[in-house]
């Protein structure tokens, strides 16, 4: 390891970073000038722009555009108004229903439109203003929308999960997608409960209990909108299709759904496919700045040399597990899941093997670990989307959150030391 290069390349992100130079740019300046210590100026620019191209060259990053697009096709496609409406049937009746209902809607609205930030934009949008009227503080309401729609990332169809696969050299996409329904599920009742017990200490009001018929009912309308989840996902562990063709069943599912709601308009299409083509700019810029320095980071055995430094301070695997997710809660507060988990898992992956934790529970645990980062300030993503929808500020928010924190650190230390979590459903079906 290059000492002077790897100073350069981390003070400079810092100083980047500081001046609130965009992530990406901070990224791949840092790594140019890291690189610039050690080679030419000529070899190190002509270096940088090829892995910048080659970054791209995959045929399962094609998936990321695509599950954007069918994101954003089910976000005005009417989708989050049947998922709240079946959601409110089960919980709606229960102390701190509303909640319940933006918990498990944006479960739902996460898993279908494959982004945290626009489950959480559906979600406040439409239950903000509900919760107000019926006296729930507009705190607590965006503190719940905002932990709850980052578990869409954990529950597939996830393009988090895609890059994760990409940056560990081809975990398996299906098996990462069936490892994430049991800690996802798990995550949001955590959740739930701690909503249920901050609810009924508040003293909030509840529903009408729904009779069979409108639980049914309620369940048929949203149902053609959960069996993409069963064709995505059925598909790909079946073996029909990749996850890149079905990213792109996807968008014509989602398409057709939304022209036999009545929801879009043939016209309206230019609009949401400029948009996801915006969204799926910045994403794939993140991600070939990203894999531009995880390569810069190889370059310099960066690594290695923290692997070493990690397994010199102890060998147990469950301290090694802790200083990992201690490290990756420290780095999420201050970057964007995409780029960390690009540059990060090269890093961490070769430690976890070491010390014999497979790559599918550790690939859940990072973006788990992550997510809790797109909750805080001062780069969390999904926090300013939250506190934006309700309109409030990040000091009145904090309050309400820490203990749905405490929930979603509480499921990551379950899934980071019990592995059958997540490597149970999985195994059941091969992998």
């Amino acid at each position: 390891m290059e000492f002077l290069g790897v100073f350069v390349l981390t003070i400079s992100f810092l100083l980047f970073i500081g001046l609130g130079t965009p992530i990406a740019w901070s990224i791949v300046i840092s790594s140019f000038l890291s690189l610039f210590v050690s080679l030419p100026s000529i070899i190190t620019a002509t270096t940088i722009a090829q892995r910048m191209a080659t970054a791209l060259d995959s045929f399962a990053l094609l998936a990321i555009p695509f599950f954007i697009l069918a994101g954003q096709l089910m976000s005005n496609g009417g989708i989050a108004h049947r998922l709240i409406r079946f959601a409110k049937t089960l919980v709606g009746s229960l102390p701190g229903g509303l909640a319940l209902i933006n918990i498990i809607s944006a479960m739902l609205m996460g898993a279908i439109a494959g982004s945290a930030m626009a489950s959480a934009s559906a979600m406040g949008s439409i239950l903000g203003p509900e919760m107000k009227k019926e006296g729930y503080d507009k705190e607590y309401g965006a503190a719940v929308n905002i932990t709850s729609s980052t578990i869409g990332l954990i529950i597939p169809p996830s393009n988090v999960l895609i890059i994760y696969s990409l940056a560990s050299g081809g975990v398996s996409i299906a098996a990462l997608f069936l490892a994430g329904y049991i800690p996802g599920i798990l995550t949001g009742l955590f959740l739930m409960v701690v909503a249920f017990f901050w609810a009924k200490k508040k003293g909030y009001p509840t529903s009408n209990k729904s009779n069979i018929k409108d639980v049914v009912s309620s369940f048929i309308d949203a149902l053609p909108s959960l069996l993409l989840l069963l064709i995505v996902i059925g598909g790909i562990v079946m073996g029909l299709f990749t996850a890149t063709e079905a990213s792109a069943i996807a968008v014509l599912y989602a398409l057709v759904l939304g022209i036999i709601y009545n929801e879009i308009k043939i016209n309206e299409l230019s609009s949401i496919i400029l948009s996801s083509t915006k969204t799926s700019s910045i994403v794939l810029l993140l991600v070939t700045c990203s894999i531009c320095m995880s390569w810069v980071m190889s370059f310099e055995n960066i690594p290695q040399a923290l692997s070493l430094f990690i397994l010199n301070i102890s060998g147990n695997k469950l301290i090694v597990l802790l200083m990992i997710n201690l490290i990756l809660l420290f780095v999420g507060i201050f970057m964007d899941i995409t780029p960390a988990v690009l540059i990060f898992t090269p890093i961490f992956l070769p430690i976890i093997k070491s010390i014999g934790i497979d790559p599918i529970q550790f690939g859940i645990m990072m973006v788990l670990n992550l997510c809790i980062g797109l909750c805080t300030p001062p780069v969390g993503s999904v926090l300013f989307v939250g506190i934006g929808v309700v309109k409030t500020s990040i000091e009145k928010v904090i309050k309400p959150l820490l203990p749905l924190f405490i929930a979603m650190i509480l499921s990551l230390m379950l899934i980071t030391f019990f592995p059958q979590i997540t490597l149970w459903l999985p195994r059941q079906f091969g992998f």
